[in-house]
């Protein structure tokens, strides 16, 4: 009997490889992606932690039929993110706002996961609304090597006060064989303004490249993703200057990185999340230039989506063509999350 371990997924494309010719192969694929799950909180007060001012904990009734909901919701999305090219759910999915291991323990036993057999990889960070990033895996094509929290000191330029948020993970493992890293971010937010704020993300940024920069020293050509909601546009000093992510792929020196995000941003106008009309493309995953390379003899990054089909997408009312959140007006909409989720395909050619 065949089963998740067994299966080999292969797909057939075609690629130019001369002016006059093209030449059919085949290609292994897998989908990594990252998605904001929208205030995905538990029933219970954790007296430890400022959860109560969770969507889910103001709620005056059907909590834990909401709660189910929800879950089922976040699972349904995420069995679907890449089936249309990879036949199979994310490889790799990195996820934010979500408040403990027992949420994700909910989601991946979801019967529309449970048989992917996804493993988790999640610290408790300080944030004060106890919402962390994680990483969940298909235990039959990732295999981690290790995984570290790395705390973000920053502090508000007026108060001076410390601002407790959400630590970035760096896991390092392998992806079918090949050795990859990936660091989960959720930068903080653009409370009290966009220019007020800005210094907090450019410092998320400055750990993110200090981060790259440990695992390029020890190997230039580590294949290195980092994805996350960074509350900043592909275009914005943090990405454009700190991470210095290009647009356009030739434009890659060794131990760059490549944002293809930001070419639909700016040419396309595409967004992740929206707000007062005005789209943002917040949620982004960069890659280093062994990832785009043409030589296909080991994993490369064929294809980058935001993945926003129409169950995702609000039919009705004054958020119409929003994302289809979950919690609106105080209450539970049915929906799924305020961010679309985004995904890149990573393809090898298969030669036996």
């Amino acid at each position: 009997m065949k089963t998740i371990r067994s299966i080999v997924i292969i797909f057939t494309l075609f690629f130019v490889f001369s002016a006059t010719a093209q030449e059919k192969k085949r290609f292994k694929i897998h989908t990594v992606a990252f998605y904001n799950l929208e205030n995905l909180f538990d029933t219970v007060d954790d007296t430890t932690k400022f959860d109560e001012a969770s969507p889910i904990m103001e709620m005056n009734a059907d909590r834990e039929a909401v709660y189910a909901k929800k879950v089922k919701n976040m699972a349904r999305v995420i069995a679907d993110i890449g089936t249309d090219i990879a036949r199979n759910s994310p490889a790799v999915l990195g996820v934010c706002e979500i408040e403990n291991r027992k949420v994700l323990e909910d989601l991946v036993n979801d019967p529309l996961l449970v048989g992917k057999d996804y493993g988790i990889i999640q610290f408790e960070g300080p944030d004060r609304r106890s919402i962390d990033v994680a990483l969940l895996y298909q235990k039959a094509l990732f295999q981690p090597i290790s995984s570290s929290s790395h705390e973000l000191k920053i502090f508000d330029d007026f108060s001076r006060k410390r601002v407790y948020t959400r630590d970035q993970l760096l896991v390092s493992g392998k992806l079918d064989g090949e050795l990859i890293h990936i660091i989960v971010n959720h930068w903080p937010s653009r409370s009290g303004g966009e220019a007020r704020s800005r210094p907090k993300r450019v410092g998320a940024a400055k750990l993110t490249k200090k981060l790259m920069d440990s695992l390029q020293a020890i190997d230039p050509y580590a294949k290195i993703f980092t994805m996350g909601d960074l509350n900043d546009d592909p275009t914005n000093d943090s990405v454009k200057k700190v991470l210095n992510a290009k647009k356009e792929k030739e434009d890659v020196e060794l131990k760059g990185i490549y944002n293809p995000f930001e070419k639909m941003f700016v040419e396309k106008g595409y967004g992740t999340t929206a707000y007062r009309d005005a789209w943002s493309l917040f949620d982004q995953i960069m890659v280093t230039k062994p990832l785009i390379e043409d030589d296909y003899s080991s994993f490369r990054m064929w294809k980058a989506g935001i993945f926003n089909k129409q169950y995702l997408v609000n039919k009705r009312g004054r958020y119409k063509g929003y994302p289809f959140r979950s919690f609106a007006d105080g209450g539970f909409t049915d929906g799924f999350s305020d961010h679309f989720p985004v995904y890149v395909y990573l393809i090898k050619e298969v030669t036996d």
